[in-house]
Formats: structure tokens, sequence, C-alpha cells
């Protein structure tokens, strides 16, 4: 779901620029009031975690990548303020450091996946699991469910992003000046890939490692739904 540059007109990466940036600030102001020592090597891991899963990048026809992004589970663990700034933190690094996703678009790429994957998640995950699952396997479950549901609402921003830039930018002669593909196009790209196969990496990895935690120490679960 890496925009590179070249592929967002002016107007609309300054608008997610603008979008993002209240989480940016918010993330900052929240993590310094409300996340306890102990969570501070989970978020590390976390961060560490999304980097890892990022990098397998796979091309789609359109502009922009297929891939998991562990976002989800970070989010689940620790809330979606640390989670969106970990993976704003990622994109960044990202973005500067291997040229993956641009500089331009990185307010577009951290608002798909540094915001509208972890609120999503947290939103659906409170929703389904509740304050007090009574099943073993409710919490992996769940979290995996949410974790293809919010990949998946992230994947369809990205093609809208995408998608409506030959509507905003093109010649006289309607050429478009920078991502070419119409909504047409973009969604069911974008759409089915992550659909069929980036969901369910994203919702496996999701599942098992919410198991393990839960199993060996079910307190760091605990600790994202006292935030």
């Amino acid at each position: 779901m890496h925009i590179p540059d070249g592929y967002l007109g002016p107007s609309t990466y300054l608008v997610m620029y603008g979008a993002s940036a209240p989480f940016w600030v918010l993330s900052l102001a929240k993590l310094k009031k409300a996340l306890k020592s102990r969570a501070v090597p989970l978020l590390a891991l976390g961060t560490a975690f999304i980097f890892i899963i990022m990098m397998f990048n796979v091309p789609i026809p359109g502009g922009t990548t297929g891939h998991a992004v562990g976002a989800s589970l970070v989010t689940i663990l620790l809330g979606p303020w640390a989670a969106s700034l970990a993976t704003s933190l990622v994109l960044l690094i990202q973005a500067l450091v291997f040229g993956d996703g641009g500089i331009t678009a990185l307010g577009a790429n951290c608002f798909t996946m540094g915001v509208i994957i972890p609120f999503s998640t947290w939103a659906l995950f409170r929703l389904l699991v509740g304050k007090s699952p009574s099943r073993p396997y409710r919490v992996p479950i769940t979290g995996g469910i949410t974790a293809y549901i919010a990949l998946n609402l992230a994947a369809l921003a990205t093609a809208f992003l995408l998608g409506i830039q030959p509507l905003l930018y093109h010649t006289a002669d309607g050429k478009a000046l920078y991502a070419p593909y119409p909504l047409s196009v973009a969604i069911p790209a974008m759409g089915l890939e992550h659909l069929i196969v980036f969901g369910w990496v994203e919702a496996v990895v999701t599942a098992l490692a919410l198991f393990f935690i839960q199993k060996y120490d079910a307190s760091l679960i605990a600790l994202a739904k006292k935030e």
C-alpha cells in the first residue's frame, strides 16, 4: 500500500498531510502521559515487527504495493495511538532510507496504514471481544478478524486516493498527470489482492501472535484494554 512520489497531485497529498498531522501530534502527547515503562519494550518490538512485515512488498498494478502491515497487532496490545505512531515512524524510515513510499505521499501512506488500520482495529476489537473475554480463543480469533477487515479498509482507501487522480489532474485532452488508473481499475487491483492474499496473511499473523501472547502473558493484552 506504499504510494510512491508522482502518483498523487499536490492538493491531494497536502490534504493527506493535514489529515495525518493531528494524529502524529496527539499520539505523541497521549503516549507521553499514558505509556507505562513496562510497555516501552513492547512498543519497540511492535515497531520492529511492523517494519519487518511491511518490507515484504509485492508490486500491484496502479502504482502501489500489497503487503501485510502488522499495525493491528500493535493496536490490540498497546492501543491505537501507539500503533499509529509506530506505523508512521516505520513509514518515514522506509521512505527516507529505502525509497519505499514517497516523501510527498507520506501523509497519505500514514493515514491509510497509520490511522485507518489502528483505529478501525481498535473500534472493531472492542466491539466484538468486549472487556472481559470469556473464551480462550476469543481474543485471537477476534484479533484476526479485525486485522483482516482493517487491512482491507486501508487498501480501499489507498485505491480511492489513486483512483480519483485522473479525475482531479488531467490535460485538456484527458490524459492523466499523476496516477493514470481510474477507480474502476484501482479498486479491483488493490481490493482483490488484499481480500484474497494479504488480508489473510495479516489475519493469521495477528491471530497466532495473540494466541501465544495470551497463553504466556495475557496481561499484555489486558494492558491494551485498560487504555
